[in-house]
């Protein structure tokens, strides 16, 4: 890995991570916070898009340098599994075993789906 290359993937990586900032703050204005609404989508979506990117790579029709600094660096610092898991729990403590059991199954779930289908529409014949 060249130098050039790892700096790509780390500050696509900072680009990521503040897009998921932002893109909470903006899901938690609209809709508030007594579901992680902006976490799923976030999850959902850098799903969808990381099997989209892998499917490209696959069909070399992205170069794998830019695979890694989509995959690696930018939808690595987008999507949250960590903060997925810590929001499940906090639903779980408050009682809401419905919702707690939606957020970390179910996100779970449509975001394997969701990866499925990017991947399969990236490996898709052109």
């Amino acid at each position: 890995m060249t130098p050039l290359l790892f700096l790509a993937i780390a500050t696509a990586g900072g680009v990521g991570a503040t897009a998921r900032l932002f893109l909470d703050g903006l899901v938690r204005s609209r809709l508030g916070d007594a579901f992680p609404f902006g976490t799923t989508i976030i999850n959902v979506s850098g799903s969808l898009l990381l099997g989209l990117v892998t499917g490209l790579a696959m069909n070399h029709l992205i170069a794998a340098e830019w695979s890694l600094v989509l995959g690696v660096g930018l939808l690595s610092g987008y999507t949250t599994f960590s903060t997925a898991s810590f929001e499940t729990v906090r639903l779980i403590q408050a009682r809401r075993y419905l919702a707690g059991l939606f957020n970390g199954i179910g996100m779970l779930g449509v975001s394997v789906a969701a990866a499925a289908l990017g991947l399969w529409v990236g490996l898709a014949p052109g």
